[in-house]
């Protein structure tokens, strides 16, 4: 396997990694993956620390990373907000300088994607974006790897996300565009993904022979898809807008109706939670098509290989 020179990089959006480099921690979770499935637990991790900050609630990230880390020989430290000075006032670069004398990399979850890159600008170690409103870079990895290990390539692929154009649509389309793959985005007017991260992503495309569309019409959006994905409809720190939200996306439930669509190999994808009943039916999430989980597990894939190559000495 070829090896770039990735350590001390920050893992923050797919925007800001080359397609080679990406396809390296592809590689790289494969094959972690499979030794691990051999009983063979790789080390390269040794005596590293990792901080994990979480401003909100978590399950996957939380398991994978302390999991992650924990596999690769290091220690992961959860850090909520009442743990840090932060929820007292403290600045982010205070924060990140004290951090980077005592660890040898930072996941945050946060909220304001501002808050990611102002932590990255002040720590001298790697800081991973392990969510922000923005973003979800490191669930895409694992999508990605999902998607691999299901079809064989990447390339060619059509991928269906129905419902919000929120951080799961802006990462899909940022990864999607690297890999030669065809996103397309179906929002109902008024929760469209940010029209700037479209044309990034879409000038990303045109340099790797992929497309990235976004429409209004969740049938034609997914017709002939290979796989169909989506999202709740009301995330983390939107529950006041529930109503608005459960009636704008009335028309975008993914069920079996929809699923008919794609193509007859389809799978259904979802970063889950999930609310069964509202963005996806349990026929559907519960059923053969589905591979949420794999996606969960191949969480914990995706972050040891990112971890590995900007942690590792």
């Amino acid at each position: 396997m070829k090896v770039l020179a990735l350590k001390g990089r920050d893992f923050i959006s797919l925007h800001d990694w080359s397609r080679e480099e990406l396809e390296e921690v592809l590689a790289l979770a494969q094959w972690q993956k499979a030794r691990l499935q051999q009983g063979i637990l790789d080390t390269a991790l040794k005596g590293k620390q990792l901080g994990m900050y979480f401003a909100k609630p978590s399950t996957r990230t939380r398991l994978s990373f302390e999991v992650g880390i924990q596999q690769l020989g290091g220690r992961g430290l959860f850090l909520s907000a009442d743990d840090l000075q932060l929820s007292r006032g403290e600045s982010i670069a205070d924060t990140a300088r004290v951090m980077s004398r005592f660890l040898h990399g930072i996941m945050i979850r946060t909220f304001a994607h501002q808050d990611v890159t102002e932590l990255a600008r002040w720590a001298t170690i790697p800081v991973i974006n392990g969510l922000t409103d923005e973003e979800h870079p490191c669930q895409v990895m694992a999508d990605l790897l999902t998607i691999l290990e299901r079809f064989g390539t990447l390339e060619g692929i059509k991928l269906a996300y129905v419902g919000d154009g929120n951080n799961m649509a802006h990462s899909l389309m940022d990864g999607g565009a690297k890999f030669g793959m065809h996103v397309a985005v179906a929002c109902p007017e008024g929760y469209k993904p940010d029209p700037a991260r479209v044309a990034r992503a879409q000038a990303t495309a045109a340099r790797h022979g992929a497309l990235v569309e976004v429409l209004t019409d969740p049938a034609e959006a997914v017709a002939g898809a290979h796989v169909v994905y989506t999202d709740v409809w009301v995330s983390m720190g939107q529950e006041r807008e529930a109503e608005a939200r459960w009636a704008a996306f009335r028309g975008y439930q993914v069920n079996s109706a929809l699923m008919r669509l794609a193509a007859p190999q389809a799978v259904f994808m979802h970063c889950l939670p999930a609310h069964r009943g509202e963005e996806v039916t349990a026929e559907v999430i519960d059923g053969p098509q589905s591979v949420v989980f794999d996606q969960a597990e191949n969480r914990l894939h995706a972050q040891k290989a990112i971890m590995t190559l900007i942690m590792a000495d």
